[in-house]
């Protein structure tokens, strides 16, 4: 008889989920797939949405149209990732740091259309980004420690959000950001 972690591990199904559901789903429901959104243009096929499926008329003719959930917090300002962008190094790089932000949206909105930023914001000492989901605020905020060093702290609460904070205290004349291979 073969033994080994895998057979004893997977006996244990303690402390997970029992259904394969979306969290979406739990809330609103179930969609009768193939469903294209009103205004972004997602493609809601095999229980994900997404950007860069093949569109044919076949699936026009069948398809529901409706708003992604993606689209609906946007409209609401229902946001699951919060960023604040603080320090010395804000003030004078902003529409760098703003431009890595977007890029970063740009990039994970082609493969995850329900991953997008709700608002961008100027508060006292820095910026707020807004984002539909954790991911993205986590990713945002790895980026710019990436790209521009500084501390980052991140706070998960029970509600399923997640604050996540990014400050850099050097007053820095021009934002050089860091490219692959470059050592400082």
């Amino acid at each position: 008889m073969v033994s080994g972690k895998s057979l004893i591990r997977s006996g244990n199904r303690r402390g997970t989920r029992t259904g394969k559901s979306v969290a979406a789903e739990g809330r609103l429901g179930r969609s009768a797939e193939p469903v294209v959104c009103e205004q972004c243009g997602a493609v809601l096929v095999n229980r994900t949405w997404r950007r860069d499926h093949r569109v044919t008329h076949t699936l026009l003719e069948r398809a529901t149209w409706k708003s992604c959930p993606a689209c609906r917090q946007v409209q609401g300002q229902e946001y699951l990732g919060r960023v604040l962008i603080r320090g010395a190094f804000v003030a004078g790089n902003e529409d760098v740091i703003r431009r890595r932000v977007s890029n970063v949206a740009a990039r994970a909105d082609f493969t995850q259309p329900l991953r997008r930023v709700v608002s961008v914001d100027r508060i006292e000492g820095g910026l707020e980004v807004l984002t539909t989901s954790q991911k993205l605020a986590h990713r945002i905020v790895h980026e710019l420690k990436k790209a521009f060093r500084g501390r980052a702290s991140y706070d998960w609460s029970d509600d399923g959000s997640l604050l996540a904070r990014w400050d850099r205290e050097e007053p820095g004349a021009a934002a050089q950001p860091r490219r692959a291979g470059q050592l400082r």
